[in-house]
């Protein structure tokens, strides 16, 4: 009621500002330029309440499975999701019919070659309109809309409001084999260092994400998964290792399965930087070392020790030798005088 009171007072303003400098606009003219006014004025606010973000175009693999992203808003306020009913419908085609939805609420009038692969992952009470399609068939192309229809508390009953989304409609572009991962080195291989090798894929499911694997032992892997943008994820899978002298030229391959039925790989050779070793020459010289210090040492005592004690018996002999010198001096000159006497 006060959209279309505010429309009224607004229409009168116009039609002044028109009738001012003019007096001869006839009533057909007038009439023309207050409907175009008023189909402006109700178009945007129609717009403004029924709104659907949906990407316009993603890959899909083959086999595999792909989720669309879908957000949108309604003139229903806040609503649970039971009083919403949901579907995807081909474009160009009259929804809530039985042959034209690859989902529905009402899962009786979902196409057969749907039934089983379509499923809404989030929550209509949030506005979340996230569609899911699994086992992707190559002619799964759409283009696919989203429509929305208030319903009634009792029995589902559609009201007057729904509304289809057909300026806001997806189309999968069909991928008949996966992508290959992408390796990256961040550093030169060293002998006996941490080294790091990162895997990772692009890939549009991110309910099945892609598996990684290495032709490694499994000790030290680190796996993330992150948006990218519009539905497109990213699965690194991160690899740390010591590498050893028998792994230069050795190949590293990273595997990606996408839902356990297509697979692919990328490869590269390990370049490991030797460290010289020099212990073949650095422990014979120790243990020369620590023989000659083990048994050299005491060598040494030894030796000052009788040296020491040489020296002590020479200098007792030095003695003995002074006074059997002094002792015949003595006796040669009593005997001298003796003699003269």
């Amino acid at each position: 009621m006060h959209l279309f009171i505010y429309l009224y007072f607004f229409h009168v303003k116009i039609l002044q500002c028109f009738t001012r400098p003019s007096r001869n606009m006839d009533n057909q003219t007038k009439f023309m330029i207050t409907c175009m006014l008023f189909a402006a004025i109700c178009s945007s606010v129609s717009s403004d309440e029924w709104k659907a973000t949906v990407v316009k175009s993603i890959d899909a693999l083959v086999t595999s499975c792909v989720v669309v992203p879908c957000s949108f808003s309604h003139t229903g306020g806040n609503l649970p999701s039971s009083r919403l009913r949901a579907m995807w419908h081909d474009k160009g085609k009259t929804p809530d019919t039985k042959g034209n939805n690859i989902f529905h609420s009402d899962a009786t009038l979902i196409k057969d070659n749907f039934k089983g692969r379509t499923k809404m992952l989030g929550e209509l009470s949030q506005n979340n309109c996230t569609l899911e399609i699994t086992e992707i068939r190559n002619h799964d192309n759409g283009p696919f809309c989203f429509r929305v229809e208030l319903v009634k508390s009792e029995g589902n009953e559609p009201t007057k409001d729904m509304f289809s989304f057909v300026e806001d409609c997806v189309e999968l572009n069909m991928i008949t084999e996966p992508a290959e991962p992408t390796l990256i080195q961040p550093m030169a291989a060293t002998q006996g260092e941490p080294y790091t090798v990162i895997c990772s894929v692009m890939h549009t499911c991110p309910t099945h994400v892609p598996t990684l694997t290495w032709n490694w032992k499994t000790e030290g892997i680190i796996v993330y998964h992150r948006l990218i943008h519009s539905g497109n994820w990213e699965t690194q899978s991160i690899l740390t290792f010591i590498p050893e002298e028998t792994d230069d030229n050795r190949e590293l391959t990273c595997t990606a399965a996408f839902n356990e039925k297509k697979t692919s790989s990328s490869k590269l050779t390990l370049s490991v930087k030797h460290i010289e070793n020099y212990n073949h020459i650095i422990i014979p010289a120790v243990v020369g070392i620590g023989t000659a210090l083990l048994f050299g040492i005491p060598c040494i005592f030894m030796a000052k020790k009788y040296k020491n004690h040489i020296a002590e018996l020479q200098n007792q002999e030095g003695t003995m030798w002074n006074r059997l010198s002094r002792l015949s001096r003595r006796q040669w000159v009593k005997s001298l005088t003796t003699l003269s006497n």
